[in-house]
């Protein structure tokens, strides 16, 4: 199973396979069956401050941060990052996710050199090349993915080579080929077609995430048989590999060859406000006793991970994913007067914010802006009647704001207590998903 030989280690991380299916399908009494509908991630006697009522470093968010939290809290289940949701305006710097397939030039010309000086020495060993994609049928990919243990949400799309991600964990299988050709005849000798299966994990309260890549063979022939694979981690951006596993091991449909990594940003850890991006790649090749010599590496990168020390209310550095996080209130859950007043805002009045738009929200952290934005929206002279308070959409703590977002917001009164804890619910929202200054997110009302 998938993380096995490196548990002790994933521990530090908090994350292993068991972890990512129970936030898919929660076990009864779990504290995932218990979170609240409307976000809040305990009972609201545990409210959490709002950010920008606290100092810059608080030991009160700083134990918060550290609890163990539902992963299913950032919302839906992970999304392609190569896809755009549906738009009613197009974002900039929308990201992409890393395509491996970009590299198949290189990988090719390397192939052919390889093949070339096999020809010119004059040897009839044959020579491996490996590239992306894979001439095995639909219906043999499917197959091996479905006896292969996985978390839902990864391979529910199957062997398609994109990578999905949520807050903090990536997931995505990979098809490839490896060839192997006579140099004098150019005749393929043997073929294995294989899949990669790579995970990542970041986590909200340390500065080192993981990466674990694992082969699986679909089927094989000829000179390809028997065929070990090797490789290393590496980094690029604001990190460094720490420890890097992935011994040479032979390739079956029973045993899957591992490769596991354990990244660290290198950001300074002072003054408070760093942030730096760092993209992890597993590197591999084959080997085998009857060929002229390895095959070509092959490179799969992840995503890049994003760790800072800027969160408000922290002083605990963090790593997220390149997602952007929704938050969720229910009309049927703890706060319907606060849901049912988003859900006109954004249908009725067209403010921002609404899933499956890329018109998102991004966060405000400035508290004299936010209290700009309330009181714009929100000024003491309104009456307010008995039990209720005043609620603005888009939230103060947005640039999209009554104030700093130009005039264009709603407002309503509704019930005091669900205003107040709707917006710890935010709060606590912010502070699991690390979002920073001007980092975007989604409302969804369900």
């Amino acid at each position: 199973m998938l993380l096995a030989a490196g548990a002790a280690s994933l521990a530090l991380l908090g994350s292993c396979l068991s972890v990512a299916q129970a936030a898919v399908d929660p076990a009864p009494g779990s504290a995932s069956t218990a979170r609240a509908a409307g976000g809040a991630a305990r009972t609201l006697q545990d409210s959490v401050p709002l950010p920008e009522e606290l100092e810059e470093s608080s030991q009160e968010l700083d134990d918060e941060i550290s609890m163990d939290v539902p992963e299913d809290l950032e919302g839906e289940e992970p999304a392609a990052v190569s896809e755009i949701p549906g738009a009613d305006e197009r974002a900039t710097e929308e990201f992409v996710a890393p395509d491996p397939k970009v590299a198949a030039p290189e990988d090719e010309a390397a192939c052919r050199a390889q093949l070339a000086d096999a020809a010119a020495a004059g040897t009839e060993n044959p020579v491996p090349c490996v590239t992306w994609g894979s001439t095995a049928s639909a219906p043999e990919l499917r197959a091996a993915v479905a006896a292969w243990p996985t978390p839902n949400w990864c391979d529910d799309h199957g062997a398609n080579g994109r990578w999905y991600v949520n807050r903090f964990k990536a997931c995505g299988i990979f098809p490839a080929d490896l060839t192997v050709t006579n140099p004098r005849t150019g005749a393929v000798v043997g073929r294995m077609r294989y899949l990669t299966r790579a995970y990542a994990y970041s986590k909200r309260d340390i500065k080192t995430w993981a990466y674990q890549v694992e082969l699986l063979e679909v089927s094989s022939s000829g000179a390809a048989r028997g065929s070990s694979a090797n490789g290393k981690g590496t980094c690029a951006g604001k990190c460094k590999v720490t420890e890097s596993k992935f011994p040479s091991q032979p390739m079956s449909t029973s045993k899957e060859p591992v490769g596991q990594f354990f990244l660290e940003t290198t950001i300074k850890t002072s003054p408070k406000g760093q942030k730096g991006d760092g993209q992890a790649s597993a590197v591999w090749r084959f080997t085998n006793a009857g060929w002229a010599g390895p095959s070509n590496s092959i490179t799969l990168p992840t995503p890049p991970v994003r760790c800072d020390n800027a969160l408000p209310g922290t002083s605990k550095a963090g790593c997220v994913m390149p997602y952007i996080p929704q938050m969720v209130y229910a009309k049927n859950g703890e706060f319907p007067e606060l849901a049912k007043h988003i859900e006109y805002a954004q249908n009725t009045k067209n403010l921002p914010g609404k899933h499956g738009t890329t018109r998102y929200l991004t966060r405000l952290t400035n508290k004299e802006k936010i209290k700009e934005n309330r009181n714009t929206a929100c000024p003491s002279s309104l009456e307010r009647p008995p039990g209720k308070q005043c609620d603005e959409y888009p939230f103060a703590s947005t640039w999209q704001g009554a104030k700093t977002g130009g005039g264009d917001f709603s407002r309503r009164m509704i019930n005091g207590t669900q205003n107040e804890d709707g917006g710890r619910a935010l709060s606590r929202f912010y502070l699991y998903n690390r979002t920073l200054e001007k980092d975007r997110f989604l409302v969804w009302i369900k």
